[in-house]
């Protein structure tokens, strides 16, 4: 008989991948490093090409490697489909996770969709909330994992993919933001955010005026004082609505992208906040 991909060692082999180390992904997925190790070694022996550099920092993948990683994602997804469909049973529980607003409007839907599909026995409780209000909630245990933002430069090797930061506005600001000695009003989340703080640093370097006029924790509250045309307002780009614009060139200044990452409310989380969170890196990377 030839040789063949196991399951359980593609399943490891996307765990180091998106940890960027094997001491994590062992945390992640509850196996000893030194059995990862010995996974990645026989996973190497199959293909009879290496996939993985060690580096002072981790690993990263190899050409064949990254190669490999698409076909691992779509091959544990069709499994892990297939097998929840044929036993009808899945993962069972309940996940209280935690997603800012603007990406519960892009990627839940997805998300959430798939996710059903292969555990149809479990029940995902969905909290929206700025990101410092869900790091608080993380801390608390009030909910089991959420998708956070993160600045640039900060835990980097975490970051499932990277989302634009872009001004928002509807034309009939056109006059305020053409007139550099008119403080531009904003409508910002709360102060602790990336957005806000972005918003504000940015406009204080190119020092441009401004004021903080209306003030909105959820996207919905923003997205109607953009639509006003009272205000400017500040969110990824992802969750811009179709009947809004996005300012560009040289009326302001660049903003900075933020980072996207799934954290838990524990250093050994449930096996199914553990699924979820490879869920949402596997979905998220490709969407």
């Amino acid at each position: 008989m030839g040789l063949s991909l196991e399951i359980d060692l593609l399943r490891s082999f996307a765990a180091i991948a998106q940890a960027g180390s094997l001491s994590r992904a062992a945390q992640r997925i509850a196996r000893t490093q030194s059995a990862l190790s010995q996974q990645m070694k026989r996973l190497e022996e199959i293909v009879d090409q290496p996939l993985l550099q060690r580096t002072g920092r981790g690993v990263v993948l190899t050409g064949p490697g990254e190669r490999l990683l698409g076909h691992a994602q779509r091959i544990l997804r069709a499994h892990d489909e297939a097998l929840a469909d044929m036993s009808g049973r899945g993962l069972a529980g309940t996940i209280r996770f935690g997603c800012p607003d603007d990406y519960a409007a892009a990627f839940l839907p997805h998300l959430l969709r798939e996710f059903a599909v292969a555990h149809p026995q479990a029940l995902v409780e969905v909290i929206c909330e700025p990101t410092p209000r869900l790091l608080e909630q993380l801390s608390r245990h009030a909910i089991d994992l959420a998708l956070i933002s993160v600045p640039e430069g900060v835990d980097e090797r975490s970051v499932i993919r990277r989302e634009p930061l872009v001004w928002i506005a509807n034309p009939g600001l056109d006059a305020v933001l053409s007139d550099a000695d008119e403080p531009l009003p904003l409508a910002l989340s709360d102060p602790d955010t990336l957005d806000h703080i972005a918003a504000c640093e940015a406009l204080a370097k190119a020092g441009r005026a401004y004021r903080v006029a209306y003030a909105s924790s959820n996207l919905a509250g923003l997205t109607a004082l953009a639509r006003s045309g009272q205000a400017l307002a500040v969110m990824t780009q992802t969750a811009v609505p179709a009947d809004l614009r996005i300012v560009t060139g040289d009326t302001l200044p660049t903003l900075p992208s933020v980072g996207i990452t799934v954290k838990f409310d524990r250093a050994r989380p449930a096996h199914l906040s553990v699924a979820f969170a490879e869920h949402i890196r596997q979905t998220l990377a490709v969407i």
